[in-house]
């Protein structure tokens, strides 16, 4: 079996960019613009193979697409408010706390794709209008203590959608080793 690391961080760890090239915003507004549609594909046609977490203690592969429809929005909501506001504090929130709701453990993924579709679409719109200098517009993280360019927030968001699609595929790959 991998490391614990490597369970929790299929794809490595996120690494905080500087200023991001044209062709790399490009390309992860392409990944932004793509997840939904690669997201559903990869659990089309699941049922009980719902419930197999990635990793020991892990998420089940329904809390990992319900997260990213909450964590999604959020990030929709940062983006608009930081091009909307001068260097505004964002809201975090208890992602752990969130996927043990109910709206989380017993609503069909159908809902949180259908979210997703829609988020992703306002999204990738949104990002292919930003400018350059849009995307030097930074947000307060409270949580963290630090300001967050929107160059930053979309490498973050980026490396979340492969992030959270390697954990389905790690589940899927593991068959449900992990739920013992």
């Amino acid at each position: 079996m991998k490391d614990i690391e490597t369970l929790r961080f299929p794809v490595g760890r996120f690494q905080m960019p500087g200023v991001l090239s044209s062709e790399q915003r490009k390309q992860m507004t392409e990944t932004i613009r793509a997840f939904p549609e690669k997201l559903e594909a990869m659990v089309s046609g699941l049922s009980e193979e719902l419930d197999w977490r990635y990793r020991p203690e892990g998420w089940m592969i329904r809390q990992v697409v319900h997260h990213c429809a909450d964590s999604h929005m959020n990030a929709l909501i940062r983006f608009k408010l930081t091009l909307t506001e001068d260097s505004p504090t964002i809201r975090p929130y208890f992602e752990d706390r969130w996927a043990e709701l109910t709206d989380t453990l017993d609503a069909p993924i159908r809902e949180s794709l259908d979210i997703l579709k829609g988020v992703h679409s306002r999204w990738s719109r949104l990002l292919g209008g930003m400018s350059d200098s849009d995307f030097a517009k930074h947000y307060v993280h409270p949580e963290y203590q630090n300001t967050y360019t929107l160059d930053q927030a979309l490498a973050n968001y980026d490396w979340h959608c492969k992030h959270h699609a390697a954990h389905i595929q790690q589940a899927l790959e593991h068959k449900g080793e992990f739920n013992t």
